[in-house]
């Protein structure tokens, strides 16, 4: 399914090349995966209410496994979710409110928000979470996030096209690391071409 994914993402992009969307993607899922890598507090995702990013979410769970990025793995708020739900489907818009620092909130919105979604983003985000808005380019959205990605309706590729080629470009090893890691990820690499370069030549 992973090896099919990918193909899939290579085709978009070279039906896409020479537009904007590659490298905005790629900008976009940089913005991500370093904030949840960096912080590693979470990943909230919401949609609105009358939208639920299961794909993106499911997505997202496949790229974390892949990439051994377990951070990327979202946490699914539900507009309408029950106490009865199982766990992974009863997170409420309540829990949005409750983000706090070091926490990624992935709003994804294909129209307006809605004032309670709204609401409750600014509250994360006052409370020192991270914002990501992918969607409509609502305004008052786009105010609450550190880092918007607008698809308007006329783009060409659709807003589920747009989270597909997000999600595999979040799960890119070839995104640049945290700086921590980057400088752990250096060292490591210079200590791995040691051990296996051949020996000195005897004089």
């Amino acid at each position: 399914m992973r090896r099919m994914d990918a193909v899939r993402v290579a085709l978009l992009r070279d039906v896409l090349s020479g537009t904007e969307w590659p490298a905005a993607t790629r900008r976009f899922a940089g913005a991500l995966r370093g904030s949840v890598a960096s912080y590693g507090g979470g990943l909230l995702l919401v949609g609105t209410a009358e939208y639920e990013p299961w794909h993106l979410a499911a997505h997202l769970v496949d790229e974390a496994a892949w990439s051994g990025t377990p951070e990327l793995a979202p946490t699914l708020v539900r507009h309408r979710a029950l106490p009865s739900d199982p766990p992974h489907l009863a997170v409420g818009l309540d829990r949005v409110a409750a983000a706090r620092r070091g926490e990624t909130l992935l709003v994804v919105s294909p129209a307006a928000p809605g004032e309670a979604l709204l609401e409750r983003v600014h509250d994360a985000r006052r409370a020192g979470a991270t914002v990501l808005a992918l969607g409509s380019g609502d305004r008052d959205l786009g105010t609450a996030a550190h880092e918007s990605l607008t698809v308007p309706p006329d783009a060409g590729p659709d807003l589920d096209t747009v989270q597909h080629l997000v999600s595999a470009a979040a799960g890119e090893n070839s995104l640049p690391a945290p700086r921590g890691r980057r400088r752990l990820r250096d060292r490591l690499s210079r200590l791995a071409d040691q051990l296996t370069s051949p020996p000195p030549t005897r004089w």
